[in-house]
């Protein structure tokens, strides 16, 4: 875990987000719950196993990198955490709580916590950049005037508050990509799915989008799953730490002698089945055949 350097008590923000100092939340008991925690999930279908046998638990401001190709289960796993499938058998726990059997109307409240960050963005082609992220705002019956202090809020920690006016159609891909992930951040959820996030994106536009998850995990405290099968992601993630230097502003210091990355890891996902779990410099020694032509590539 990454804990930014506060020597008084007076709360820090940048980007209108309160920088929380996680040292005080050490011996909460909260903290001991996983965000997410699945116990020995099966799934199939029409005969064919997509999951078997999967467990794994994502803690308080982890990220959990879900690498694999495609059809090896890797998206669904975040279908099942938004109760979009169910298991065939197996526990599913959200903050503890076991949402395995849960009806849509249960699933409704539980959604209301984690944010969903698709691969396309998955915009509204007919509503503004505004209209998009004020969405949610707008079915709750929030007063605009807060909507757009909220919306503006987002669109600046994404780095897009002057597109607030446009349409879906005037923004690149990368854009939306970030549109979408204000999106997902209104109600300041604390699980953030982040599904294939930077595919087909160029290698500058990919990192950006992984600096957001990494402000996320690091200065938020937020829980997430990253789902992708492309390595530069692993690396950005695993890698690197979001701190606010003295300025105020938000910088990415590589992971060295100072400090040592705990709250990122890596599952792999192979034929519905786990074959790696562990941390990035562990992945890297692994002899595994499947596991290095993956690694490489190939």
């Amino acid at each position: 875990m990454v804990t930014p350097q506060n020597n008084t008590h007076e709360p820090r923000f940048v980007e209108g987000f309160e920088i929380h100092d996680f040292s005080e939340s050490v011996d909460n008991t909260h903290r001991v719950v996983p965000a997410i925690e699945f116990r020995d999930i099966h799934l199939s279908f029409n005969g064919k196993k997509i999951l078997n046998g999967v467990s794994f638990k994502v803690r308080r401001g982890e990220t959990k990198l879900i690498l694999g190709r495609s059809g090896g289960g890797k998206s669904t796993t975040i279908r099942l955490i938004l109760g979009l499938l169910k298991p065939d058998s197996g526990q599913i726990l959200i903050d503890g709580e076991d949402i395995t059997n849960y009806t849509e109307i249960e699933m409704m409240n539980v959604r209301q916590k984690i944010g969903m960050i698709f691969q396309e963005g998955a915009l509204f082609d007919s509503l503004s950049v505004y209209e998009n992220v004020a969405y949610r705002l707008h079915e709750q019956g929030i007063d605009e005037e807060t909507c757009e202090k909220e919306v503006r809020r987002m669109l600046r920690f994404v780095d897009l508050e002057d597109a607030i006016d446009k349409m879906p159609s005037e923004l690149s891909g990368g854009m939306r990509r970030r549109v979408g992930i204000a999106r997902a951040l209104v109600g300041d959820p604390q699980i953030v799915m982040f599904d294939e996030p930077t595919a087909g994106l160029d290698p500058p536009t990919a990192r950006t989008i992984c600096e957001l998850a990494i402000k996320l995990r690091d200065l938020e405290d937020v829980s997430s799953i990253f789902v992708t099968h492309e390595m530069n992601n692993l690396k950005y993630l695993s890698s690197e730490y979001a701190v606010v230097n003295n300025d105020g502003e938000v910088v990415f210091e590589p992971e060295g002698e100072k400090l040592c990355l705990i709250n990122t890891n890596v599952i792999m996902l192979r034929d519905g089945k786990i074959i790696f779990s562990g941390s990035n410099e562990e992945l890297e020694r692994v002899e595994d055949a499947y596991i290095r032509k993956f690694i490489n590539g190939k």
